[in-house]
């Protein structure tokens, strides 16, 4: 690609953890300022610390500073940015908040409102993909008729999958297996829904028992050219929120793959998609079925990067600055294999509860075909303030099983002590034999439960932590060196 000609000298990031500081690294290798905003709780995150201009926000709550868009904006300008990048969640998919950057006279890297409002809208992004012949999955939405909504979700047959219209992160989905928990469950979404997104709307589908999650990630430029960059496998998750990335996928062939990638494509080119997107699809007995799109960056696109050798933020920020699409769609050739993994503050054995704490000791390991994009720093605290990921260890390896080695031999070296971490469980998960053949689906880990327990510990191990727990207590260690009453009054007297 040629030397950067665009058209802003700042970028303002509108996000915080890792992916405000991996956005920071692309934007300063370009040559351009990078400015962030911060709530308090994040004053002592890296991204802050390698900004060139940082601004304080304030809400609430510390979710509603980030989704506050008029206080981000003035944040931008005081911060002289022409131009916005979102990264993924808080305002990422808020189609006002893009509108609202163009009229501030601000560059949104992202789709064009318009676009975000018609395929960012699960809704109106089934209906639209429908009608254009791509598939979708048998389904009823209530806005069609609210009153025979329940009646023509019954119709479907069982098991039928709840979502909220404008949900994401999994929040208010469930799966319902007997119709008579139908209109429970629906009530239970709606609330959630309206909750999380303040939209209440539900659409049902039918589930596909044991499906898997691929996705497809596209990019798209304002001249009309619009390729995809292969599929991402997305399996394994808790809670419908995803855990472990990796490309290829290792359930499809040669056919399967260029058959949905190139859906992919053609749902993004007829709905003239600009920029970074992603087509999200339900996978199931060789068939699949298109279930969402999100139109942002995604939090698994290093997967994407380390086997294309492509930077995602440049292409996005060259996007947004006007510029053509630098190759065809026959010049993106895939090597190898990569596989991402989340670090999370949550405790498996515990129903995957978030943890808290202050990072006393942060070692990350480094090897060839390994990157870790990590949001938190020695000494920060870790609260239930934000989403509980951490960072992403990330590894490419000529194939599936290098990139497994990989990343098991960085989990034994990665060190942070002070927060409970999923570290150990996502080491089991990789050496389990199931995840080892590629034969996962998304209730794989409901599925096995003995992945996220504890292994109880053997006698010498349990001696040994609490021997090292007594050593590291003052209380003990003084009682310990403290010289006896009797040997304390002979003083300094020797015979």
């Amino acid at each position: 690609m040629g030397a950067p000609a665009f058209p802003f000298d700042t970028v303002l990031i509108a996000n915080r953890g890792e992916i405000a500081l991996r956005i920071l690294r692309t934007v300063k290798a370009l040559g351009l300022r990078g400015a962030v905003v911060y709530h308090a709780l994040d004053a002592e995150g890296p991204a802050v610390a390698a900004a060139d201009v940082a601004v304080e926000i304030h809400g609430p709550t510390p979710v509603a500073a980030y989704l506050d868009g008029a206080q981000i904006i003035a944040a931008a300008r005081q911060a002289g940015a022409g131009a916005v990048h979102p990264g993924y969640g808080f305002l990422s998919e808020n189609a006002g908040f893009a509108r609202a950057c163009a009229d501030a006279g601000l560059t949104f890297v992202g789709p064009a409102p318009q676009t975000m409002e018609l395929m960012g809208d699960k809704v109106r992004a089934r209906r639209f993909v429908a009608e254009h012949g791509f598939p979708v999955a048998p389904s009823a939405v209530e806005d069609d008729d609210p009153q025979t909504f329940l009646d023509r979700a019954r119709a479907l047959g069982a098991p039928l999958l709840i979502k909220p219209s404008a949900g994401g992160g999994g929040k208010g989905m469930r799966i319902v297996r007997d119709m008579a928990n139908l209109a429970d469950e629906a009530a239970r979404a709606r609330s959630e829904g309206q909750r999380f997104f303040g939209d209440g709307r539900l659409y049902v589908e039918r589930y596909v028992e044991q499906p898997r999650h691929i996705e497809v990630q596209v990019l798209g430029d304002a001249h009309g050219s619009l390729v995809h960059l292969h599929e991402r496998e997305c399996s394994v998750q808790r809670r419908f929120q995803k855990v472990i990335e990796e490309s290829p996928s290792p359930a499809l062939s040669a056919e399967q793959r260029h058959s949905i990638c190139e859906v992919a494509r053609g749902i993004a080119a007829t709905a003239g998609y600009v920029n970074a997107g992603t087509i999200e699809f339900i996978w199931g007995n060789g068939d699949f079925y298109f279930l969402e799109m999100n139109t942002r960056l995604q939090v698994e696109h290093p997967v994407t990067e380390m086997v294309t050798g492509l930077d995602l933020v440049e292409l996005q920020l060259r996007i947004a600055a006007g510029e053509p699409l630098p190759f065809r769609q026959d010049e993106v050739t895939p090597r190898g294999h990569a596989i991402e993994l989340r670090l999370y503050a949550e405790a498996p054995a515990r129903d995957f509860a978030p943890t808290t704490g202050r990072v006393h000791v942060l070692a990350l390991p480094e090897a060839e075909g390994l990157r870790i994009d990590c949001g938190v720093m020695e000494g920060q605290a870790i609260t239930t303030a934000f989403d509980p990921m951490l960072a992403k260890v990330v590894a490419h390896g000529g194939d599936r099983d290098g990139a497994i080695a990989i990343l098991a031999a960085a989990l034994k070296q990665l060190a942070l002590l002070g927060c409970e971490t999923n570290a150990t469980f996502l080491g089991r998960v990789l050496a389990d034999t199931g995840f080892r053949s590629g034969a996962v689906h998304t209730g794989y880990l409901d599925g096995n439960a003995a992945l996220t327990a504890e292994p109880p510990l053997g006698t010498e191990q349990l001696r040994a932590i609490l021997a090292a727990a007594a050593l590291a207590s003052r209380t003990v260690t003084d009682a310990a060196d403290a010289v006896p009453p009797l040997h304390g009054v002979i003083g300094g007297w020797r015979n």
